[in-house]
């Protein structure tokens, strides 16, 4: 479709300069401002945020008859600190620090809303060929475009726009998702009371505690290796970011290294746990493995524990990732650059368990949510490759 209209209608080669000039608010000096105030006042260090200084609305309506002032619709570009971050101005009321953001005053020649779109292509920081640290209004200006006409620019802009609201909807439902596996992990384990906030019809009972201790037992990690044993041979290691980012380990998240019998084989089942970190609040994390594949280590900065007692993979999967139970993980943090907890106190650690069968449900109600949070996570980046897609073909 596309390449029919680029074969029926030229587009033009220009700069952009050759649709307008740029143009940026008064200068606003800081005895002008207060920390509160009827306008706020956007430097570009909150640019695209909230703002921590506000100007007079006597001031503001003054400059905005007297001197530039965006319409609805003119794209503000940052043109010092993070160069090239792009917000559209949509009418409130609002004043922007001078010099450091700007915008492209221009003709009718030119949509925004395919300029909008055009803006993602550039590589403001590499502009000239080498790395800028702050964007010159004739780095603007010289700035090449494509541009089709106006029909072709409206179908463009609104196409990518569509596919920007798209993702904006799901990047939303993401958070959402998050904040109620947030909350069944806050409220569907039991802590001092013996009892859940949040548990299903039939289930009354209290809970029953236990030290980890009296559930397993703890192996180490590998040991005796250097750099030279890892990355070849037909066993495999699970590698601490694995055990660090997921409460139920990926199995694709494993590393080669030559077969050892002397070394500890993990089974299914089995709990890792990291044994040092750059923050209290990191140290402790624990994740469990539901692979069967033989020669199966444990990178050696995690150890790993074996369970005797009968617990439900999942509850336990996401229990160790509860609030209740990290906090008390972090209290066990012992260090300064670098934070290590002790095995033998991970041990002492004392947790409540349900009866297997509340366990299951637990359990597999956290995992489906848990589950539907990965999936958005790959539908968000189908929609930005989609998006990258269309930004590299539907443009000259």
């Amino acid at each position: 479709m596309w390449a029919f209209y680029r074969k029926f209608f030229v587009w033009e080669q220009r700069k952009l300069g050759d649709y307008g000039s740029v143009k940026m608010n008064k200068r606003i000096f800081k005895n002008q401002t207060s920390p509160n105030g009827d306008i706020p006042f956007y430097k570009i260090g909150t640019f695209g945020k909230k703002a921590d200084s506000f100007i007079s609305k006597k001031l503001y309506e003054k400059y905005k008859v007297k001197y530039p002032y965006p319409k609805i619709g003119d794209l503000l570009i940052s043109a010092s600190g993070s160069i090239g971050r792009i917000i559209e101005y949509k009418g409130k009321k609002a004043y922007f620090q001078d010099s450091n953001i700007v915008w492209l005053s221009h003709n009718s020649k030119l949509l925004n809303i395919y300029l909008k779109q055009y803006y993602q292509r550039i590589n403001w920081n590499n502009i000239e060929g080498t790395t800028i640290k702050r964007l010159y209004n004739k780095d603007i200006l010289t700035t090449h475009i494509s541009v089709p006409n106006i029909k072709e620019q409206k179908r463009i802009g609104n196409l990518l726009n569509l596919v920007d609201n798209l993702l904006v909807l799901q990047k939303r439902k993401y958070e959402e998702l998050k904040l109620i596996k947030k909350f069944l992990l806050q409220n569907m384990f039991a802590d001092n009371a013996f009892y859940p906030n949040l548990r299903f019809k039939g289930f009354v009972y209290k809970w029953k505690q236990y030290k980890l201790n009296d559930l397993g037992y703890t192996f180490s990690g590998l040991s005796g290796k250097s750099k030279k044993d890892f990355g070849h041979g037909k066993a495999q290691y699970v590698t601490y970011m694995n055990v660090f980012s997921n409460p139920i380990a990926n199995l694709e998240m494993t590393e080669h290294i030559e077969i050892d019998n002397k070394q500890n084989s993990v089974k299914y089942n089995d709990i890792f746990f990291t044994t040092s970190s750059e923050t209290p609040e990191e140290v402790g994390m624990s994740s469990i493995w539901l692979g069967k594949e033989t020669n199966t280590y444990l990178n050696s900065f995690c150890f790993g524990f074996r369970l005797t007692k009968r617990i439900d993979s999942y509850y336990i999967a996401f229990m160790l990732r509860s609030p209740s139970f990290r906090r008390k993980m972090m209290v066990l943090a012992q260090g300064i650059s670098r934070f290590n907890i002790s095995k033998n106190k991970v041990m002492n650690i004392k947790i409540l368990l349900p009866k297997i069968s509340e366990q299951k449900r637990v359990g597999i109600t956290i995992k489906k949510v848990d589950n539907t949070v990965k999936l958005q996570v790959k539908f968000i980046n189908k929609i930005k490759k989609f998006r990258k897609f269309l930004l590299q073909n539907m443009f000259i």
